[in-house]
């Protein structure tokens, strides 16, 4: 997807691993990167009034705090950062033809999430262009599917919107 944007200094997009039906609250779970190696933890935070679930690098330190708003019109779950609010993550609601999520950060700016959620085959996009692209085509595994993030977003940011978008798509997990 971004490899024919990128100049030949340009670095590659980072991939990541993630796992379907992995996101329980309550459960924690490691995404890898596409070597393997361990990149962040998810640690779900079980006996609490709403879905709340830490995104942690591998060295423990926090990078985002997501957690289910409880009482909004449409679905609602919000990203925290250190200092608070950083996004708000909303399902469209009129998608005639491709599910949609709609990210607004506080500071300004959206990002557009659209295309088959519940496959996990779908882009994330802003005004400024491609942000990540979710799918099944780097990972063969069962029940697998992969983030590509374009160089230059902030990884844990894209990787915590797709957790968003998989637990408004999958309730029941």
């Amino acid at each position: 997807m971004f490899r024919r944007h990128q100049g030949a200094d340009a670095p590659p997009a980072s991939t990541y691993q993630m796992r379907q039906r992995m996101f329980a609250i309550g459960d924690d779970f490691w995404i890898e990167n596409s070597a393997g190696q361990r990149v962040f933890k998810v640690d779900g935070k079980a006996l609490r009034l709403r879905k709340t679930l830490i995104l942690e690098d591998a060295a423990g330190v926090e990078r985002y705090k997501i957690q289910e708003k409880l009482v909004h019109i449409r679905d609602t779950m919000e990203i925290e950062g250190a200092t608070g609010r950083i996004a708000a993550v909303k399902k469209a609601l009129i998608s005639p033809l491709r599910e949609r999520y709609d990210v607004t950060f506080d500071a300004g700016g959206e990002w557009k999430v659209q295309g088959n959620i519940v496959d996990h085959e779908y882009k994330i996009e802003s005004d400024a262009g491609p942000i990540a692209e979710v799918g099944k085509k780097w990972f063969r595994v069962r029940d697998t599917y992969g983030i590509q993030v374009a160089p230059g977003q902030d990884d844990a940011l894209v990787i915590a919107v797709a957790i968003v978008v998989d637990q408004m798509a999958h309730p029941a997990k």
